[in-house]
């Protein structure tokens, strides 16, 4: 059975946003105190909690439109690739040669689990 790009395109987007959820957690982390008002009321961590619920709904879109989970789920574990670029961006996380050669074993194995 054939995964139509738009399934694709969305698990991407997920990826994306959950890389992206990752980065406003730690972000709100940063600024919790401890008490409970210093979570609910943390812009960052909200944020998160919104990336996380636009990940399932693009899930369900995906699956809506046919994807397969076999091509789908490798896709998104592109996540890691997205929050290390992130992480450089935000914290001047170095991507080291190590780093490059996992996420190259990671785009890799992506393509051979969508064959």
């Amino acid at each position: 059975m054939h995964t139509p790009m738009s399934s694709i395109l969305c698990f991407v987007a997920a990826a994306f946003l959950g890389a992206f959820g990752q980065f406003l957690y730690k972000a709100g982390a940063q600024r919790a105190t401890g008490s409970i008002m210093s979570y609910v009321f943390n812009a960052p961590l909200l944020g998160g909690v919104a990336c996380y619920i636009a990940v399932m709904v693009l899930f369900v879109a995906a699956f809506k439109r046919g994807g397969q989970p076999s091509v789908l789920y490798p896709v998104y574990a592109s996540t890691f690739i997205w929050a290390a670029f992130i992480a450089w961006w935000a914290y001047d996380v170095p991507i080291k040669p190590v780093h490059v050669a996992g996420m190259t074993c990671l785009v890799v194995g992506m393509y051979l689990m969508g064959k």
